[in-house]
């Protein structure tokens, strides 16, 4: 079980981690919470149901990393194809932000719930439902840090450059980061697979 997933009983997953993956995973868990920002509460006194109709953003983030969690429905095409995701935007980003930031809370509680032994290792059992929280959030770290990285195809194969960079590389602990977080995200994604 270490360094990977697998299935539990109840159609959930199991992992051992020591104290450093753990304040790895939520470290990156709360940057990526402070990168997607905070949600648009209902303020006091106005109706929470209006609050679901509220109209998100039309124009694409600036910022690389949430343009990549937060991709145009249609491309980067003109006129009509522009003005379509504009559209589905408006209407859908506020709630893919939601969803985001709230697997990315169910990985931060779930860390925080863990009781390490006394060799600083622990085993984070999952539910099926917090599976899924932490394969979103698993595929957002990668999808961010990769696009910090400017990580291409080519660098994803075995013969890629990201596993040849050498120690001395300041962009080395992202991509350890990076490629561990691939490994967990594969094996989480095999314990859901169903037989």
């Amino acid at each position: 079980m270490a360094g990977h997933f697998e299935a539990t009983r109840d159609g959930g997953a199991a992992v051992a981690l020591d104290e450093v993956e753990i304040a790895i995973l939520r470290s990156l868990a709360v940057q990526l919470l402070e990168l997607i920002g905070p949600g648009d509460e209902p303020a006091e006194g106005e109706d929470p149901l209006a609050a679901l109709f509220a109209e998100g953003p039309s124009e694409p983030p600036a910022d690389p990393a949430l343009a990549r969690l937060f991709p145009e429905a249609y491309g980067d095409g003109d006129g009509e194809l522009r003005a379509a995701s504009a559209e589905f935007r408006r209407f859908t980003e506020n709630d893919l932000r939601a969803r985001k930031r709230d697997d990315a809370l169910v990985v931060v509680r779930t860390l925080d719930a863990l009781t390490t032994a006394a060799n600083g290792s622990a085993v984070l059992e999952l539910t099926a439902d917090e599976s899924r929280n932490w394969l979103g959030t698993l595929n957002d770290l990668r999808l961010t840090i990769g696009t910090r990285l400017e990580v291409s195809e080519e660098d994803e194969g075995e013969a890629g450059s990201l596993y040849r960079l050498p120690d001395s590389d300041p962009r080395k602990p992202m991509v350890m980061a990076y490629l561990w977080l691939g490994g967990l995200q594969e094996t989480l994604v095999e314990t859901l697979m169903p037989e």
